[in-house]
């Protein structure tokens, strides 16, 4: 049996109850919605950190190797994506971009002895790890002896692993000795999908590889020994190198330009085979 004094909530205390809940609940979304953006967004920015280290550092590499191979001994290099004149060649293939040569490409090892004057070279292999092609009379038909010398490759017995070269060795070279693939790097920003985009062409028949997704701009300057602007590429020390990279998505809560967040490295790589006596 209930009593006539026992009482519930009323219509007013239930309504409030709900007011309240609601506003509690209201600010809690906005809590978390505000530190799930904020996380979103610091991710972000960490990724295109990542991204821009991660390509400028590969870029500096490969470019303080330009020239390296005595690559000058086979200047202007010719593949199918054009004629390289110098070893550095500057707003090539477009205006803005770099390309320069080096043999840096896969390695093989000579079996036999390279002895001075000879015109011919047995190597371990023709191939690299994965069955692609390190040398033939087409884009990889440029050697590196030891990184000392340079050749134009004329003809490969590829049963005795015999490379015939355009002119004798002018040096001694022991078994053992590497063999490089002399390449032509080119490095450009472009639109993949409609977003900026770092390539590299390494002018192998592959066309233009992604080395960094969301950088937008690269800059290169070009220095001489005393630190001068320079445009001659025979004089070139140093060139100083600048990537602009953008986050992945744009913050619609960013006041300033057009909600790209963004980040710049600034490069300075000394180029260790420029200047040296053939």
């Amino acid at each position: 049996m209930i009593s006539i004094k026992e009482k519930g909530l009323t219509l007013i205390e239930l309504l409030v109850a709900l007011v309240i809940s609601g506003l509690l609940i209201a600010g809690l979304y906005r809590t978390f919605i505000g530190q799930q953006k904020t996380f979103t967004v610091q991710e972000q920015v960490v990724d295109m950190q990542q991204n821009l280290r991660s390509a400028v550092n590969r870029m500096m590499s490969e470019i303080r190797m330009a020239g390296f191979g005595n690559v000058s001994m086979v200047l202007p290099v010719t593949y199918t994506t054009g004629t390289f004149n110098s070893v550095l060649n500057l707003n090539t293939p477009t205006a803005g971009s770099l390309t320069i040569v080096s043999a840096d490409g896969g390695t093989s090892t000579l079996t036999a002895e390279g002895g001075i004057g000879q015109n011919q070279v047995v190597v371990s292999t023709l191939t690299d790890g994965q069955g692609n092609a390190l040398f033939d009379t087409g884009n990889r038909k440029y050697i590196s002896i030891g990184g000392v010398e340079s050749s134009t490759i004329t003809s490969i017995d590829s049963g005795t692993k015999t490379i015939t070269l355009n002119g004798p060795l002018r040096f001694y070279h022991p078994v053992g000795t590497p063999a490089y693939t002399v390449r032509a790097l080119s490095y450009q920003v472009a639109a993949v999908n409609g977003i900026p985009t770092l390539l590299k062409n390494e002018n192998m028949g592959d066309g233009a590889q992604p080395q960094g997704d969301s950088i937008e701009n690269v800059q290169f300057t070009y220095l001489d020994e005393d630190g001068n602007v320079t445009a001659n590429p025979l004089d070139i020390r140093v060139i100083t190198v600048s990537l602009t990279a953008r986050t992945e998505r744009q913050d619609p809560d960013l006041q300033n330009g057009d909600g790209y967040r963004r980040r710049q490295i600034v490069s300075n790589i000394h180029l260790r085979n420029m200047g040296l006596v053939p």
